[in-house]
């Protein structure tokens, strides 16, 4: 499946915020304001519409095929928009080959087992979609940055040193690292949005009835840590950054935009593993034509 001009240019747009190098990233060459030269909201919605539609499209073949599968895994400050970005990027697809999870404050039981127990439960099976809204990067940003909440996981004294976020790192290297070589590509978005914007924000949910139900006095205070949940980000970007599984800082001050460079992403990330329909075998087809030729005899009765 050839892509359209309109999307080979989203899939452009994308290249810049894509992280591989651990060594040489830094938060503050990316801005959560940028565009990329799209100017206009206008011609960003029409590139998404044709995305989300290419999206789709590949996702049958993905689901047909049944050998890999993809995992897209969101992680941002609250109103930096995840979940409105999930829902226009993946409007068109079957949900039948998709799936979302939504990783909040772990239970006992998962608190019981190790950091990564409760998401390795939730990956995409072989033809699947999975996306995950928050994941195990949790560990490395609300633990660091509340260290008290690693007293509730009940970890072993000897292992709760002060190397823990670099062991941390390691793990899900490793981890993300098995995925890939194991048939699931991984794809990382860091939503990028300016302390200003996400005040605006909170400040819209409070305004409008509708949207009330949305605001949490916690993300007020959580908004007093955003210096430390940024270094948190940048390190843990830096730390598990890889070419197997990318991480994307997108600029998140203008929704359009985002999910543009979301939908591009997974464009992108489809086709590096080229899913088609399935080619049958010799065996196969001959039950095909056995089973025509059934189809038509009992039409060619109903027909007399």
């Amino acid at each position: 499946m050839k892509p359209s001009k309109l999307v080979r240019e989203a899939v452009r747009v994308a290249e810049p915020f894509c992280v591989t190098n651990r060594e040489k990233f830094s938060l503050k060459d990316f801005d959560p304001a940028d565009t990329s030269g799209v100017k206009s909201k206008k011609h960003a919605e029409k590139l998404l519409a044709e995305g989300s539609a290419s999206v789709s499209d590949m996702q049958e073949l993905l689901y047909a095929q049944d050998r890999w599968s993809l995992l897209l895994i969101f992680q941002g400050m609250d109103a930096a928009g995840k979940d409105s970005t999930i829902k226009h990027v993946m409007s068109g697809v079957n949900p039948q080959g998709c799936e979302v999870t939504s990783f909040k404050q772990p239970k006992a039981e998962e608190l019981d087992h190790d950091f990564l127990w409760r998401c390795s439960k939730r990956l995409p099976e072989r033809g699947y979609i999975g996306i995950f809204n928050r994941s195990y990067y949790e560990e490395v940003l609300v633990v660091r940055v509340h260290p008290e909440l690693l007293a509730k996981q009940r970890l072993p004294d000897k292992v709760v040193t002060r190397n823990i976020w670099e062991d941390r790192f390691r793990h899900i290297r490793h981890f993300e690292d098995y995925l890939v070589s194991q048939g699931t590509a991984v794809r990382k978005f860091f939503l990028h949005v300016s302390k200003e914007e996400q005040r605006r924000r909170f400040m819209d949910r409070l305004d409008h009835p509708d949207k009330n139900w949305k605001f949490s006095t916690a993300d007020v205070l959580e908004r007093q840590l955003f210096g430390d949940y940024m270094d948190a980000y940048e390190d843990m970007i830096r730390q598990t950054a890889t070419t197997g599984a990318p991480w994307y800082v997108v600029p998140a001050d203008n929704k359009w935009f985002t999910r543009l460079v979301v939908a591009a992403v997974v464009i992108d990330s489809l086709e590096s593993i080229k899913p088609s329909f399935p080619k049958l075998d010799e065996d196969k087809m001959r039950e095909l034509a056995s089973a025509r030729e059934e189809l038509r005899g009992r039409q060619a009765e109903l027909a007399r």
